[in-house]
């Protein structure tokens, strides 16, 4: 059985060891080592990942009382380096054990036991069991996980039996009996955790709490710890930044500048509006005034598929002619007739749509399509045309 070193020292990223056992599976090269450092999924816990003899280490994960190490190839010596990725590594004590201590802090500041812990790439998550957790609580939860933090408690791990384990004042009980691995916060808590953690508090640096959502009835808390939480606010900084400089102010007034951007944009848009409704007037009276025949047709170079239908249904309430609209734009087809003609617009491009390698539908008075490209638009557009001209729609 491997022997495993990561409950020894999480620290350890270089050692040696002796391949055990090579297994080929279907979906890749696997190891078997005779002492590992490489932590397998578990736990809500990544696995590590980093270099066995050069070679890149996939995958690893428990198969029994075995650890298999998934490679891309399997090495030419029984005897190999090893070596892990340190800031994964580090980057998942920081996490794991900031997980503790926020749980710890949840379960002493509001009752709230936690359930169950994911540690993602991007974030972590805590789903803890309540129903509700307040702005002030979240707040609350976060001064206190930080102060927890730079009191600098020892975190150790050591192996007990069932009997220890009942003596001492466990978050949970755990699901083995026997060789129960504790990692203790001194002064904190005490946790059934077969995971890879920090020496003390202090090394996880930060817990920022990035926000809270209800979760089939509890509350799950959205944190990131570390590395991670300075990276993030590096990241709000350079933001930041950059909208001070665009509005030309300090940070503190930049609210105060999106609000009045926001009134003057809310004016330009009713004015916008205003000024659209004008023209989409003058537009309807130019094509009422200037089509001859049986259809109102024309090509729009810039206006989007809503120009199209507000400018068609314009037209039709003034008129018993069908409207046909084409915008380049956005390679989009509108048809539009009043409801006093027998034909119906939805029918016609389900029918012949597919030919031109259109999608859309409608009702009988209004039917609307895109394309793929401009010139699939354009051709249905002068089908559709040719029929509406000559009496052959159905």
């Amino acid at each position: 059985m491997t022997k495993k070193l990561y409950y020894d020292s999480a620290y350890l990223a270089q050692w040696e060891t002796s391949i055990l056992e090579t297994v080929e599976k279907d979906d890749g090269y696997y190891v078997i080592l005779e002492e590992t450092a490489f932590y397998p999924h578990g736990g809500g816990q990544p696995c590590d990942i980093g270099y066995i003899q050069g070679i890149p280490v996939l995958d690893v994960f428990s198969e029994g009382e075995q650890i298999l190490h998934k490679i891309e190839r399997f090495p030419e010596e029984s005897t190999v380096s090893c070596s892990i990725d340190w800031n994964r590594r580090f980057d998942h004590m920081q996490h794991h054990s900031g997980q503790h201590l926020l749980s710890a802090v949840c379960l002493n500041l509001c009752q709230a036991r936690t359930l169950s812990f994911h540690l993602g790439t991007d974030y972590c998550t805590v789903d803890v069991e309540t129903s509700e957790l307040s702005t002030s609580q979240l707040e609350s939860i976060e001064r206190e996980v930080n102060r927890q933090i730079y009191r600098n408690h020892s975190i150790i791990s050591y192996f007990v039996t069932g009997e220890e384990a009942n003596q001492l004042d466990l978050v949970k009980q755990p699901k083995v009996t026997e060789n129960i691995r504790i990692v203790e916060i001194k002064e904190v808590e005490y946790n059934a955790c077969g995971g890879t953690h920090v020496s003390s508090t202090g090394e996880i640096g930060i817990i920022k709490l990035l926000k809270a959502e209800k979760q089939k009835g509890n509350i799950r808390i959205y944190f990131i710890c570390g590395y991670r939480a300075l990276e993030e606010f590096n990241d709000s900084q350079r933001i930041l930044g950059a909208l001070s400089a665009k509005f030309n102010t300090g940070k503190d007034e930049i609210l105060d500048r999106f609000e009045k951007w926001e009134k003057e944009q809310k004016q330009l848009q009713v004015e916008l509006t205003i000024l659209k409704e004008k023209n989409d007037e003058y537009v309807a009276q130019e094509l009422l005034s200037s089509h001859g025949g049986t259809l109102i047709a024309h090509i729009f170079e810039d206006k989007t598929l809503k120009d199209l239908q507000s400018l068609a249904a314009k037209i039709t309430s003034q008129s018993d002619v069908p409207v046909l609209l084409a915008t380049a734009a956005e390679n989009k087809v509108v048809l539009s007739q009043n409801s006093n003609s027998g034909r119906s617009c939805g029918a016609f491009f389900k029918a012949h749509l597919g030919s031109y390698n259109g999608k859309g539908g409608g009702s009988n008075i209004l039917a609307q399509a895109g394309f793929p490209t401009w010139e699939n638009a354009d051709a249905f557009y002068e089908f559709t045309a040719h029929a509406l001209k000559n009496q052959i729609i159905d």
